[in-house]
């Protein structure tokens, strides 16, 4: 359906814009507020951008740049020159804000006397906005419904359940609601609002006040009675295409399970391989080292594992505090580039952190303990070829991709190789810092 493809585009829009918020680098100080309720009084005037944390949060003031604000109701009554970026289980806007608004949550609400100077980007359970309200710009909503009551100067774009049209639309709407048949009802799935939420029926619904000056252009199983005057535009229905060849699933027979279970076997075997001979040709004394050490101290690897396994969500958590604190530091100092520099380089060092232990836990655990198995095998078998570099691999990395596929218990298998794995790895890189001579 459209609207479920526009949930899932502004979803995206909505983390590339906080994420490009968030490594911003900063021309100018802010002011930040933190705390249970928080108000700016209206004869307050803050002359910077504004970033805030609360349970409650009530603006009667003048903000002279952008709020930024996250709680559960936030309630803007003042002014803001800038931009407002908020999220919160409820947002109320019943004052002036020059530019932009992007806002999330479960209620959103603007006001009869708000004022939008831009446009309005948003997502959440509902949203309405009273009769008489403006929206300088374009609006723009994904969620479960919305009631548009007020006057948008330009274009409306909405991935809804259900949508109702009361006011005046400047140019075009484009929309795709649910299907008032089958569908559920909007607010079914909503949560326990703090202020109250108009009741919107699923599908589009157009009330004889309101007007397009544009075109109309909505998705729909159904096509509904727009009466005359309403769009001044052209109106056009598109159905939802139904791919008939994913409509009907087939449920696979056991001779194509077995199939598709060996060739992912064989898969993952051979990726293994490759690697593991990489690794041998690279480094040729790296794997036998990490197998000496599992096999000479098999339960402080499995601790040190665990250790390991732990530490890089830790790492993870202390390389974002570091950036977010250094970039609240030198953005309060006004040191723009520094903040940039720590920035970009907590981004590297993420990056070379998580590629490492992705690439050690589903690779590399998997070709040492492999290896150290293969080996065990082929000594009550062939003890000389238990020293080959490439048959105890072969022989233990295809046992290991057998046993972490089997139902039910291969991914505690899974989970046991990585510890193991991953503690011989940090006692070798251990051993070999150790050994290192200083100076």
């Amino acid at each position: 359906m459209f609207h479920k493809r526009m949930v899932k585009a502004f979803s995206l829009l909505a983390l590339v814009s906080l994420l490009a918020l968030t490594f911003a680098t900063p021309a100018l100080a802010f002011d930040g507020r933190e705390g249970n309720n928080i108000t700016i009084s209206a004869d307050e005037v803050i002359n910077d951008d504004l970033y805030v944390g609360a349970d409650t949060f009530t603006l009667d003031g003048t903000i002279k740049g952008d709020l930024i604000v996250g709680g559960t109701v936030i309630t803007i009554n003042g002014t803001v020159d800038g931009d407002v970026w908020a999220a919160g289980q409820a947002v109320i806007i019943n004052g002036t804000v020059m530019d932009d608004v992007h806002m999330a949550g479960g209620a959103l609400f603007v006001g009869d006397k708000a004022q939008i100077g831009g446009d309005i980007v948003s997502a959440g359970g509902s949203l309405e906005l009273r009769q008489g309200s403006t929206v300088g710009n374009d609006l723009v909503f994904a969620g479960g419904q919305a009631l548009l009551a007020g006057d948008i100067q330009r274009n409306v774009l909405a991935g809804v359940g259900g949508l109702e049209l009361r006011g005046t639309i400047g140019g075009n709407v484009k929309a795709g609601v649910g299907d008032s048949q089958n569908g559920s009802e909007p607010l079914f799935f909503m949560p326990n609002s703090p202020i109250s939420i108009p009741t919107v029926k699923v599908g589009l619904t157009l009330d004889p006040a309101a007007k397009i000056e544009g075109n109309l252009q909505y998705e729909s199983v159904k096509q509904i009675t727009i009466p005359g005057g309403i769009v001044i535009g052209q109106v056009t229905h598109v159905v939802p295409q139904v791919n008939e060849k994913t409509a009907v699933t087939l449920s696979p027979t056991p001779l194509q399970k077995v199939g598709k279970w060996f060739l992912d076997l064989l898969r993952t075997v051979v990726t293994l391989l490759v690697i593991g001979l990489m690794l041998v040709w690279l480094f040729p004394n790296f794997i036998n080292k990490a197998t000496d050490n599992l096999q000479a101290k098999p339960l402080p690897s499995l601790g040190w594992g665990v250790v390991t396994y732990a530490a890089f969500f830790f790492a993870i958590l202390l390389i974002i505090f570091v950036m977010a604190l250094a970039g609240i530091f030198f953005g309060v100092l006004t040191l723009g580039q520094l903040t940039g520099t720590v920035i970009w380089l907590g981004i590297l060092a993420l990056f070379v952190l998580v590629i490492s232990f992705v690439l050690a836990t589903v690779f590399g655990t998997k070709i040492v303990v492999g290896t150290l198995g293969g080996k065990l095998i082929l000594k009550g078998i062939n003890p000389d070829l238990a020293e080959h570099k490439f048959w105890p691999m072969l022989i233990g990395v295809t046992l290991i991709a057998i046993l972490v596929s089997l139902p039910l218990v291969g991914w505690l298998l899974s989970l046991l190789v990585v510890f193991f794995g991953l503690g011989a790895l940090w006692l070798l890189g251990a051993k070999k810092l150790a050994k290192k001579p200083v100076g």
